[in-house]
């Protein structure tokens, strides 16, 4: 992610004698991101990736990082957290919180045709399969109480209009989460964050591999239809303009649910899901844009474009949960 915290090669060389990963080879920052601070490690015994953790606590991190551990040992393909000499897996390195976990091999796709959303729903639904046994509880820490809690920073920013659009979407939100339908839909641990470069490929274009799911330092329990949401809303659109594109939303659906069955319930409430899912997005777009923190390579994405979804969600086309 983006460098807040610079490292030096002795300082991860000192770092790495916690471990029994060998000795340091190279070190290489990664600037994509605006969360963590994230380098590709290599050493005399792999290729991992080493975070520090510039805004999750010590106390945060476990549910983090033992979904990760447990998904990877059902064999799913996501990064391993490396184990410490001490038997922990979360470290401190300059003061914050730090791990080091295997680095997976692919890379993401920008412009993801049918068959990467296939890929990619297949996964999705095995993680929500794989963490019916995961016993480690948080709730999505950027869900509807961190809107409502920004929402009055970000409004000085928002012109008229949008400010209605805003306070349109939180209003909604505030009624369906509270309500019994969502509260009793099917959920549990979540990636909440599921675009399309959290996922990495293998193969070709046209006949891609799945290569595995990174960065879960958003995941949290949820509703697993809202992940759902997250997921469609980046990766079966149009980016100009928010729109679906039909074929791609309609294989994301259909290769889910025939793994992990859509509920009546959720095929309710799906409509309100999508735009949850885009009112997540822009809350934290408009907030990182106006209200950044310090960092070497930080990159604030445009927020307007998850209010073009949000527009879309409340006026466009729909597309229907399989039965």
């Amino acid at each position: 992610m983006a460098v807040f915290t610079p490292l030096s090669n002795e300082q991860v060389a000192q770092y790495l004698l916690e471990y029994n990963l060998g000795e340091l080879v190279s070190l290489q920052g990664i600037t994509a991101g605006i969360e963590n601070t994230n380098f590709f490690l290599t050493t005399t015994k792999g290729e991992y990736v080493i975070t520090i953790f510039e805004v999750l606590t010590f106390e945060q991190l476990p549910f983090y990082i033992k979904l990760m551990h447990h998904l990877a040992s059902k064999g799913i393909k996501v990064p391993m957290p490396q184990q410490r000499k001490d038997g922990s897996l979360i470290g401190q390195l300059m003061g914050k919180p730090c791990c080091i976990v295997t680095r997976l091999h692919g890379g993401y796709e920008a412009t993801p045709s049918k068959a990467h959303c296939i890929l990619a729903a297949d996964i999705q639904a095995h993680i929500h399969l794989a963490t019916k046994d995961y016993a480690l509880q948080q709730p999505n820490l950027r869900g509807l109480s961190w809107w409502q809690e920004n929402y009055p920073k970000i409004q000085p920013f928002l012109s008229t209009e949008l400010n209605a659009l805003y306070q349109q979407a939180l209003t909604e939100q505030i009624s369906v989460q509270n309500s019994d339908t969502w509260k009793n839909l099917p959920q549990g641990a979540c990636h909440c964050d599921l675009f399309r470069d959290n996922v990495l490929f293998a193969g070709t274009y046209q006949s891609p591999s799945m290569g595995g799911v990174i960065d879960f330092y958003f995941a949290g329990v949820d509703k697993w239809i809202f992940d759902v949401a997250v997921a469609v809303n980046d990766w079966c659109i149009q980016r100009d303009t928010g729109e679906f594109i039909r074929p791609h939303v309609k294989a994301w659906l259909e290769t889910y649910h025939q793994i992990r069955p859509f509920t009546e319930e959720e095929r309710e409430i799906w409509p309100q899901a999508l735009r949850a899912a885009a009112l997540r997005f822009w809350t934290s777009r408009l907030y990182d844009f106006y209200l950044p923190r310090a960092a070497e390579t930080l990159k604030p994405h445009d927020p307007t474009h998850f209010e073009r979804v949000l527009k879309q969600r409340f006026n466009g086309y729909i597309p229907e949960l399989p039965l």
